[in-house]
């Protein structure tokens, strides 16, 4: 079906050259909002966390309040995979807070407003963030500070405003069976442009995303659940401003087929849903509640949690300065990951259409056990000491060339609960050396196929929606 959001959104990510920024006035004015605000991020022993503890029995730390998130520890059981059973530390925040866009039309163009915001886990201190972005103990102001900007937009939308509306998890590895209101909504009234906002194209924001660590997770999961319509080739073809991109034999020109044709794919929708289904029957996952105190390989110091071989992440304490949040100053855990990870998508032409190489992934803390997850994921182990053949396509990603690649940059995890984590996010293109013919867990989907299940409640991990919103149709 295509609808007139489907064209607008299609029309804003064709939009590369805006009229109000172009991508080098974002740059830089990204790098003076980094520049005019103060930041100081401190490592402190977990003693000196203002409002946040250990219970008596430390088997869990918590705010006061029993609100934002906490850290507690789980056991873990599966027949996934070459581990069966491991314990950990893991972030519980049952609470669902808003992603959300503003967006307007500008001369026929859709335009989204984007933050500037600081997050105290940020490489980079400012990225770009959602118009909100804001945990349900942020936007009830359990902080006793300001109420997020934009805030009264999103709770008094009308239905007919709303252009996207999507629950989405989660990190599967690090929260436990966490999800966020994923929300575009457009408007049409002028409004107030306060200083760290500005309106860019969806165009323009998938551009920024092959700039490292300039895009910030929750962009990009945001991002990676608009659909563009499912269309026929002929009624792919009739598409008037289409023809300048498609009269190509560019990537870009692929990636835009593969995200808008229907009924060319290798697998159909019902053979994608047996296929994850069977996964989930195959696959068991036991969760347990366990103390922190009593987990097994895992200590706990003045100043963080960590694994006896300092593997995998440590849990530590911060002490932050801002100057533009909605608290000024605060304590708080954050996760610090032990190295870089890797996410990447193998990508292949089958019959005429672009697909992708998709992994059924068990991580401890999905939802419904198994998630659809990139070709190559390796977050929690340090994949440069991985043996050679152990994990499918890690080795042909690492050693792919360069006119092979078609996505190759660092981007950041979010930023309010990991403290200075990048990964490796890469996209390739495979030839005649990769086969039809994937591993067991691994199936074929095309973009759109994959933008379909996005559309659902724990089908695409937020790992592979991240690389997804990458897709780029403007060489």
């Amino acid at each position: 079906m295509i609808t007139d959001k489907n064209i607008l959104f299609l029309k804003s990510a064709l939009c590369t050259e805006s009229t109000l920024l172009t991508l080098e006035e974002t740059l830089d004015w990204i790098k003076k909002q980094n520049q005019k605000v103060s930041v100081e991020v401190n490592k402190i022993p977990f003693s000196a966390l203002e409002l946040w503890g250990f219970d008596k029995e430390k088997s869990v730390l918590k705010h006061d309040t029993g609100k934002f998130f906490s850290i507690e520890g789980i056991s873990v059981k599966t027949n996934w995979g070459r581990t069966n059973s491991w314990s950990q530390p893991i972030i519980n925040q049952p609470e669902i807070g808003y992603l959300g866009f503003i967006t307007k039309e500008f001369n026929g163009v859709l335009y989204f407003l984007v933050q500037a915001k600081i997050e105290p886990g940020n490489v980079n201190y400012v990225q770009l963030s959602p118009t909100l972005q804001a945990t349900k103990s942020n936007y009830t102001r359990s902080h006793r500070g300001k109420a997020p900007s934009y805030l009264n937009y999103f709770v008094n939308a009308k239905p007919e405003q709303i252009l996207l509306d999507q629950l989405q998890s989660e990190q599967g590895a690090r929260f436990l069976k966490k999800r966020n209101r994923n929300i575009i909504i457009k408007i049409d009234e002028d409004i107030e442009l306060l200083d760290n906002f500005i309106w860019l194209t969806l165009g323009q924001i998938k551009k920024l995303m092959f700039h490292n660590n300039v895009v910030n997770m929750d962009v990009r999961t945001v991002v990676s659940g608009i659909s563009f319509g499912d269309y026929s080739f002929e009624d792919y073809n009739n598409i008037s401003f289409l023809k300048p991109f498609i009269n190509t034999e560019s990537i870009q020109k692929k990636s835009l087929q593969s995200t808008m044709l229907v009924n060319k794919s290798l697998h159909s929708q019902e053979e994608i849903i047996s296929f994850i289904t069977r996964q989930k029957c195959k696959f068991e996952l036991e969760i347990n509640r366990t103390s922190l105190s009593n987990l097994e390989e895992w200590v706990i110091e003045n100043d963080c949690i960590r694994h006896i071989e300092d593997k995998y992440f440590k849990v530590i304490a911060v002490e932050v300065n801002i100057g533009n949040r909605e608290v000024l100053k605060w304590t708080q855990p954050l996760i610090e990951p032990a190295q870089e990870g890797i996410c990447a998508f193998v990508c292949k032409e089958i019959n005429g259409i672009l697909h992708y190489a998709v992994q059924a992934k068990l991580e401890c803390g999905n939802f419904d056990i198994i998630e659809f997850a990139p070709t190559v994921q390796c977050l929690t182990g340090n994949y440069r000491r991985t043996e050679t053949g152990r994990l499918p396509f890690l080795d042909y990603v690492l050693n792919i060339p360069e006119h092979q690649t078609v996505f190759d940059t660092i981007q950041s995890e979010e930023g309010g609960r990991f403290y200075k984590e990048q990964n490796r996010n890469m996209i390739v293109l495979a030839g005649d050396e990769i086969d039809v013919a994937l591993p067991e867990n691994y199936i074929w989907m095309t973009i759109n196929q994959l933008q379909t299940f996005v559309q659902y409640n724990n089908y695409i991990n937020i790992q592979a929606r991240s690389l997804l919103s990458a897709t780029n149709f403007v060489s």
